[in-house]
């Protein structure tokens, strides 16, 4: 126990206290400033060195201050001469900047990946990404943890024997062939065209969902948007009620009410970013919290991570 120690952001101080409760180690203490002018300071106070670092911060909303307040807290990491740092992100910021769609823009996953590693962070840990490649952008272990057993072990119960898996769109056909699996259930897939850069448009559903109860799946819940266009495509095609489930329940910008005004009975998320007000009551909230601390334990003792799929 001694050789490692686990550092809590500020971002999701409730998950980290989930997970050294879980772990029965005593956070890291440490002491983060933001200055008046946005500035971050992060300073350690207890040794680090030699140790393996485990810095959990999930970059989430505000994702900049977020970000720079797990370079500083690698930075310092580095300096205090700690052993190896692994930054354990929850969720991973940017992470839908992974290509250039042809224009003149950024590729901020990449740019993330390498100021992390600039850092001084040897090693990643996150759950759920929104595109695989991501892996590719960090020179240096980066291990992708599901969320998806733990979503179906507290959806089971409350989806009907007729209720059928609805991808959004073809890009999370195989995300929604994982949950139709581990539930016994039928997959059902919308498909889209991009009419701007904002706007899709449903042409055509690959499935059977009348007068089914509609599980839609995504890997992260932004403002909704996606989702409701969803209810509404399957409402046409006759389904009798909708369910949603996603690691990532971020959920800006009035997202719950408009899920609940579409028709959205219960909505599953993970704790993986710190949940939202819900004056609908359809939020379902699942810890991730037993999945991370068993993930650090075999970390700790150079185990595989295998058995957690």
């Amino acid at each position: 126990m001694a050789g490692y120690i686990v550092f809590a952001g500020s971002a999701n101080p409730a998950l980290a206290a989930a997970v050294t409760q879980a772990l029965e180690v005593v956070p890291g203490a440490a002491e983060v400033e933001r200055f008046p002018d946005g500035e971050t300071s992060v300073t350690l106070m207890e040794s680090v060195r030699g140790k393996d670092v485990y810095l959990l911060q999930p970059t989430c909303p505000p994702v900049n201050d977020n970000v720079m307040e797990l370079l500083v807290f690698a930075d310092a990491c580095r300096r205090a001469a700690a052993g190896r740092i692994h930054a354990v992100l929850p969720y991973y910021g940017y992470a839908r900047s992974d290509k250039r769609h042809g224009r003149r823009e950024a590729i901020t996953a990449s740019m993330v990946a390498l100021l992390m590693r600039t850092a001084g962070i040897d090693h990643v840990v996150t759950l759920d990404l929104h595109t695989d490649q991501v892996e590719g952008f960090f020179p240096g272990p980066f291990d992708t943890l599901t969320a998806v057993p733990t979503l179906c072990a507290a959806l089971g119960p409350e989806l009907p024997p007729d209720a059928v898996v609805v991808s959004p769109d073809a890009g999370r056909a195989k995300l929604a062939t994982e949950y139709a699996t581990r539930l016994d259930r039928p997959l059902a897939v919308l498909h889209k065209r991009r009419e701007t850069g904002t706007r899709t448009q449903v042409t055509h559903l690959v499935g059977e969902v009348e007068g089914r109860t509609c599980l839609i799946i995504d890997d992260m819940i932004s403002t909704g948007g996606t989702l409701v266009e969803s209810v509404g495509a399957l409402r046409e095609a006759g389904a009798a009620a909708f369910v949603v489930s996603a690691t990532h329940g971020l959920l800006l910008r009035n997202a719950v009410d408009r899920l609940a005004d579409a028709g959205v009975e219960r909505l599953f998320v993970t704790d993986t970013v710190p949940p939202c007000e819900d004056r609908r009551g359809i939020v379902r909230v699942v810890s991730v919290a037993p999945l991370l601390a068993h993930a650090l334990r075999q970390l700790v003792q150079d185990r595989s991570l295998q058995e957690l799929f």
